[in-house]
């Protein structure tokens, strides 16, 4: 069955044919779990144009909310003829200053070309689906920190990457 609801979030779409451009506003969250001791939560949303997940998006962080107002647009690049073929993820996050952020939950939108040609722009509302996890099992990376006090300086090595999970069409 659907993964148990963690409350609604409410987008709408617009495709701009002149730029090229799929136009996403993120609207507003209603009903969201509370994250915090305090009995709310900080919401703030990614959002990713699926398969490839190069170019992401990020809304503010709203305090102490369980039905936060962003009224936010954000622009991918894709032509026309991709609409079809891609999905739009949103992933709702609780912000912690002090720790990993909570996944609240995510939504994928697909359809994207009907939804971005309805006249007037529709607001959607959908069922934000309990989060598989951001501790999804994304592979490992092996790096080391030096710290040279005296001259203020960190180095990062990146030493190597195993078992990365396939983020592209190709399998890679």
């Amino acid at each position: 069955g659907p993964a148990p609801c963690c409350g609604r979030l409410q987008v709408s779409l617009r495709y701009s044919y002149g730029s090229q451009q799929l136009l996403v506003r993120v609207l507003r969250a209603r009903d969201l779990p509370a994250k915090d001791s305090n009995g709310f939560s900080d919401p703030y949303v990614k959002i990713y144009l699926l398969p490839d997940r190069k170019k992401k998006f990020q809304t503010k962080v709203l305090r102490r909310t369980l039905n936060p107002e962003w009224d936010e647009t954000f622009s991918f690049g894709v032509p026309f003829a991709e609409l079809p073929a891609r999905r739009l993820h949103f992933s709702v996050y609780d912000f912690d200053r002090f720790s990993r952020h909570d996944l609240i939950g995510q939504v994928v939108l697909e359809n994207l070309l009907e939804a971005a040609e309805a006249r007037p722009e529709v607001a959607i509302w959908r069922d934000i689906q309990e989060g598989t996890g951001e501790k999804a099992d994304l592979g490992e990376v092996n790096f080391s920190l030096c710290y040279l006090p005296t001259a203020g300086r960190l180095t990062v090595t990146v030493i190597r990457a195993s078992n990365l999970r396939a983020m592209d069409l190709t399998g890679y």
